[in-house]
């Protein structure tokens, strides 16, 4: 039974430190996922974009 205010479980891999940021991969636990990023700002787009898709599916599955 899933958790109503659970917004998921992600691990992050930095592989490299380079240019003033990380590269590396995420992991998005709940949906076995992985996604490459090259920035910390790309890590965060990824998360925040996976944590929307995951509210707008429990929504639409609520309705």
């Amino acid at each position: 039974m899933p958790m109503k205010n659970s917004r998921g479980t992600f691990i992050v891999k930095v592989d490299n430190y380079q240019n003033g940021t990380w590269q590396g991969r995420v992991i998005w636990a709940d949906e076995n996922v992985t996604e490459h990023f090259r920035s910390a700002l790309e890590l965060v787009k990824l998360i925040d974009e996976a944590v929307d898709a995951r509210a707008i599916s429990r929504k639409q599955i609520s309705s």
